[in-house]
């Protein structure tokens, strides 16, 4: 994603790019956009893990732990090419995309999979079962919902998303 044509973004604007740090008052749509990005990966690698174990006939356990580790797979592949195409070296890239990716992943892998644990029947789904599917979208939901604020207080203090958004 060129994000070369923001500049002139507010969200854009809540991070300052001389390195000192963020303004205390990041906006509500940066969050947003740094945790649908989050999202993105996660549901990638979750619904990938999910399908496979499911389809496999995996335990519970093992099928959330392929659908979590895949989740932050994706989630850190999604920075880590990012800011490869912006130039930096793959070391720096790898511990840009650990800095603005870690604490994000974490609260939505956590919200979510909380979500589809509680909801019952729903570990014991499969695939062609709506409940699979309604569980899982509610998760993600949910985890946007509670991810987001997280995502504006680690903006507002350069952390998280900031971080990566620099090297943008």
């Amino acid at each position: 994603m060129d994000h070369s044509a923001q500049h002139t973004d507010t969200t854009h604007d809540a991070v300052d790019h001389e390195g000192h740090g963020a303004h205390a008052g990041a906006s509500w749509a940066m969050a947003a956009k740094a945790t649908l990005h989050c999202l993105t990966g996660c549901a990638i690698g979750e619904i990938l893990g999910m399908v496979i174990g499911t389809a496999l006939m995996w335990g519970n356990a093992p099928t959330m732990i392929l659908a979590i580790v895949l989740a932050f797979l994706f989630g850190y592949s999604l920075t880590l090419f990012a800011v490869l195409r912006a130039g930096l070296d793959i070391r720096s890239a790898i511990k840009v995309a650990l800095a603005a990716d870690t604490v994000s992943i974490a609260v939505m892998e956590l919200v979510d999979n909380a979500v589809v644990a509680i909801t019952p029947g729903a570990m014991d789904a499969q695939l062609s079962d709506g409940l699979f599917w309604s569980a899982l979208l509610g998760g993600f939901a949910v985890a946007f919902l509670i991810t987001t604020p997280v995502n504006k207080w680690m903006i507002g203090r350069g952390k998280g998303h900031a971080v990566a958004h620099g090297h943008h």
